[in-house]
């Protein structure tokens, strides 16, 4: 015990010595840039028949989480509403945060499961803080228990509280009654914070939770959010792990609810760590899908969440070896690198099993719509890469506890000899080894949809006809149609839109085939203002082939007027770059807009298949370099220096 306190004596030290690097999180704006998002706000407050782009976060934990708590978050629903509507808020490690501008619409997701007990369990004026297993958490938050030197201690106390719990309700020890009316008043208070932050028109929230099944990571994660269209009549108690594991019973219970006038949708996330079970081919049981199942997953999952805090969930190099792109923030566990863990674990490898499904006659359940999230369990998501500052509170709020910069050496050699195993050498200097995992979150990512006017029924009315895009963090802007009426179209036509909501059908939507017609695409996404320039425009289109699994990757436009090859299907290099000494970027090269017509030149109309788009920003720091660089340091070696950002739209599929 000696030998950890100091340890972790050693570690406080370092970070008060270097606190002032992390007291903000917010960016300067300059009056041009004010200007630009003031006008595009302005634009959205009347309805658009030819909908308006909204970003928005459908993926957020606060102090009624049992692990953000356990983390040190006692930012509440409240609190995490001013933080997308811009104000700043609070991190666990003491600095403020806040977004450069607002978001559009937030939902709060916080684990049905034990939801608000260890904050009570931690409150010793409540009754549940009476019983002997709350004991060591007893003022877990208070000041005097959030500083670094909690760390280990932290990291001990939920799973021991959880299992005594179980224990404890099991052998009639503990009143499950009593639990059971402490989550059921938490969730009506996370439904009162949804309403009174909700101002139609300007910004939308939703009342929401999160359904957490899984053993362990690669081993049945099969995490989801529930996202409730409105707060009429819901539910006063929550279907959770408690009630099963199974994803197909909380699929039973949002039908019930459904039938009684109340609706919902299920996103999963975290497919990239789920053991190749988040789209199996089979029931929970091991039975083969069938008519039953393909229809009721569809129904009630029409979207998943593509990346996020723990990573990105698009595609693996193991699985899609012909797409350069294919390797872009996926999790950097030695599990990861497994094939058995990529099948089944991935959105287009998802795609493509349902439409071996549905050539076998079983409906498509895997026509997901994509979204983007946080996962943060500080109330605030962490979305740019310049001012990251990660997920789970006080257990990688620096640089130092994250992975990204080095520990001071003179410490780090003392600290060894008495924990050797805490520490892992790369390149010479030593970081703390508890962070290999951290060094692998993300700075993603956000859920676009395209709505008539920013409320709860239109942007709900978007997720379930997958009129959504997800990006890595930027609010790039995305546009994509298909169909057979844009053969007299061109892109200076003012009336483009009006045709392509007319007369085509965007992401989301299903096209039936027509005998001797060949669809065109329109693909049209403009950057973020704050973000890098736009480097290209793709569309990636999978089908079957003898019953094969097939899958290519067609860049169709090119940023700085270069070209497509026509052999490779790849625009040249337009020789972006990042200064690795101040994450300066190229900024006179990339486009802040890019949109063309497409046509498949190597379309059947005979062959089912399906088509989404992705756009490249030119590459940018990572935002592990920016902490080295920050702190004088030189980038990992053994991790991207630099990202290429990134949007991806909901596919368009033919029948």
């Amino acid at each position: 015990m000696k030998q950890h306190k100091l340890l972790f004596l050693i570690i406080f030290i370092l970070i008060s010595c270097s606190e002032t690097q992390y007291q903000t999180h917010s960016s300067n704006l300059t009056p041009e840039v004010k200007l630009m998002i003031e006008k595009d706000i302005a634009s959205k407050s009347a309805p658009n028949p030819y909908k308006n782009a909204y970003f928005g976060d459908l993926h957020v934990h606060t102090e009624n989480s049992f692990d953000a708590y356990t983390f040190g978050t006692i930012a509440s629903p409240n609190d995490a509403y001013k933080y997308a509507r811009g104000k700043a808020i609070k991190h666990p490690t003491g600095y403020l945060i806040q977004l450069s501008r607002p978001l559009d619409f937030y939902a709060v997701t916080d684990h049905g499961i034990f939801m608000g007990i260890i904050k009570e369990a931690a409150d010793t004026t409540s009754k549940i803080s009476r019983y002997e297993l709350a004991k060591p958490l007893h003022n877990l938050n208070e000041n005097v228990n959030s500083d670094i030197l909690s760390i280990l201690s932290r990291a001990n106390k939920f799973r021991p509280f959880a299992q005594k719990l179980g224990n404890s309700i099991q052998d009639g020890t503990i009143d499950a009654k009593l639990l059971q009316e402490v989550s059921n008043n938490v969730w009506q208070k996370t439904i009162k914070a949804a309403d009174q932050a909700y101002v139609p028109g300007t910004f939308t929230t939703f009342a929401a939770y999160e359904y957490t099944s899984s053993v362990e990571i690669y081993d049945n994660y099969l995490h989801r959010n529930v996202i409730f269209r409105d707060t009429k009549n819901l539910p006063k108690k929550l279907f959770t792990r408690g009630d099963s594991l199974n994803p197909e019973d909380l699929w039973d219970w949002m039908d019930g609810l459904r039938k009684n006038g109340v609706e919902s949708l299920a996103i999963p996330h975290n497919s990239n760590i789920s053991g190749g079970t988040a789209f199996p081919l089979t029931y929970y049981n091991g039975d083969p899908i069938d008519e039953d199942y393909a229809v009721q997953r569809a129904n009630n999952e029409p979207l998943v969440e593509v990346t996020q805090a723990k990573g990105t969930s698009e595609a693996h190099p193991l699985l899609s070896k012909n797409d350069e792109w294919a390797s872009f923030e996926i999790p950097v566990e030695k599990q990861a690198k497994l094939l058995e863990n990529a099948k089944g674990s991935y959105v287009r490898d998802a795609y493509l099993r349902g439409l071996s499904l549905s050539k076998k006659g079983i409906t498509n359940p895997y026509k997901f719509g994509l979204t983007a999230a946080s996962d943060t369990h500080v109330a605030g998501g962490s979305y740019s890469e310049e001012t990251f500052f990660s997920k789970i509170g006080v257990l990688d709020g620096t640089p130092e506890l994250r992975g990204s910069v080095p520990f001071n050496w003179i410490l780090a050699k003392a600290a060894k000899i008495f924990r050797p195993e805490a520490f892992a050498e790369i390149n010479g200097k030593d970081y703390l080894a508890f962070s290999d995992r951290l060094i692998g979150f993300s700075a993603s990512g956000l859920t676009g949809v395209w709505a008539k006017e920013n409320t709860r029924e239109e942007i709900y009315d978007a997720f379930r006809r997958k009129e959504t895009f997800a990006t890595s963090g930027p609010r790039i802007k995305i546009r994509f149609f298909s169909g057979y009426e844009f053969e007299d179209s061109d892109l200076k036509d003012l009336n483009l839109l009006e045709t392509a909501y007319s007369n085509n059908l965007s992401m989301g939507s299903t096209i039936n085939i027509e005998e001797g017609k060949e669809p065109r695409f329109f693909v049209w996404a403009i950057s973020d203002p704050l973000g890098a320039p736009l480097q290209r425009v793709q569309i990636i289109k999978g089908w079957l082939e003898d019953g094969l699994h097939k899958e290519k990757v067609f860049d169709v436009a090119c940023s700085d007027g270069l070209n497509v090859d026509p052999l490779t299907n790849r625009c040249p290099d337009n020789e972006a770059r990042v200064n690795l000494t101040d994450c300066a970027i190229s900024n006179d090269k990339g486009d802040s807009e890019i949109k063309t017509f497409w046509k498949d030149p190597d379309f059947l109309a005979d062959q089912e298949a399906f088509y989404y788009s992705r756009v490249l920003e030119n590459p940018v720091c990572r935002w592990s370099t920016w902490d080295a660089i920050r702190a004088g340091e030189s980038p990992r070696s053994d991790i991207p220096a630099t990202i290429q950002e990134r949007a991806w739209t909901s596919p368009i599929w033919f029948n």
